[in-house]
């Protein structure tokens, strides 16, 4: 997929292993290739750098990565998966994400998330305040803008709703398993006012009944102790094997007012994983889930 950044993370992420296990700098890998230290960074955090082969190699002698058992024919294959996706993308005329288009209307943290996203075989989020733009319906995402930018212009609205319904897309895949679990209290605040939030309901009742790889279960006010309450709200996404079988790693995702953060430590992602397996323990099962968004329509008297 043009623009996945799933083969350039596996690839920073080596690097940066090597680098560190021989007590270099990035400003000494630079110094070596002939690269800035930020784009050393840049590289080892998994975004495009102009690099060459030569380049790779020479990193790879510099860290003492000779023997091919230790991982240096590994690297070599990751290199020769983003040389072969750019190629392939190069042909295709699209070198960028799709949601590259839309750069103007996200925070730039916001970038990394829609290509992982984009790439993404499964997803599981816990909302406690907000739905997730998956779920979010055009009346619900221009309510929420507007909180954001009162004096948002109807032309930016128009490509933040674009940019919106390019994502929803991705629930039409099969292949794309959605798990979402959502603080009764989402349902409960009306952003835009009860008629946003009907029509938003409803919504959500088709998905239910019309994407099998969505499964929405909501987490009851009364639920008592559990994780959720303390993680708050974020997102798990999970990635299919790399052509050459390595196992990316996942990502935890948590967005907050001044910008989001990346968890890919593995003690992190395990924790984040406990969690969600305790909120999966008070959340309502799929079926008291719907009769309860059901309801819940039906007291709206809308």
């Amino acid at each position: 997929m043009a623009g996945s950044s799933l083969p350039r993370r596996a690839l920073g992420r080596r690097l940066r292993g090597y680098r560190v296990q021989s007590k270099k700098s990035q400003l000494a890998a630079g110094l070596h290739i002939e690269l800035s230290p930020q784009s050393i960074g840049r590289m080892e955090d998994g975004q495009k750098v102009k690099i060459c082969s030569s380049q790779i190699r020479d990193l790879l002698d510099f860290y003492e990565v000779s023997d091919p058992s230790e991982g240096r024919e590994e690297v070599l294959r990751l290199w020769q998966e983003v040389k072969d996706q750019a190629h392939a993308a190069k042909l295709a005329g699209t070198t960028k994400g799709w949601w590259q288009a839309y750069t103007d209307q996200y925070a730039p943290h916001f970038d990394h998330y829609l290509g992982l996203e984009a790439v993404a075989t499964h997803l599981t989020t816990h909302q406690v305040v907000l739905l997730p733009g998956l779920l979010q319906t055009a009346g619900y995402r221009r309510a929420v803008s507007y909180i954001g930018d009162p004096s948002l212009s109807a032309a930016d609205m128009d490509r933040r709703l674009e940019l919106a319904a390019h994502r929803q897309v991705r629930l039409a895949d099969p292949n794309f398993r959605v798990d979402i679990l959502l603080s009764e209290g989402v349902l409960r605040h009306t952003p835009g006012g009860p008629s946003v939030m009907v029509e938003q309901m409803n919504h959500i009742l088709e998905l239910i009944d019309t994407r099998p790889n969505l499964s929405l279960r909501i987490v009851p006010m009364n639920a008592g102790s559990h994780l959720g309450l303390l993680v708050q709200s974020f997102t798990l996404l999970e990635f299919p094997p790399l052509a050459s079988h390595l196992v990316e790693p996942p990502v935890v995702y948590v967005e907050g007012y001044e910008g989001g953060l990346y968890l890919e430590r593995a003690d992190m992602i395990d924790r984040h994983r406990r969690a969600i397996t305790d909120i999966q323990r008070v959340a309502l099962t799929a079926d008291d889930t719907k009769q309860l968004v059901q309801q819940m329509v039906k007291e709206s008297g809308t």
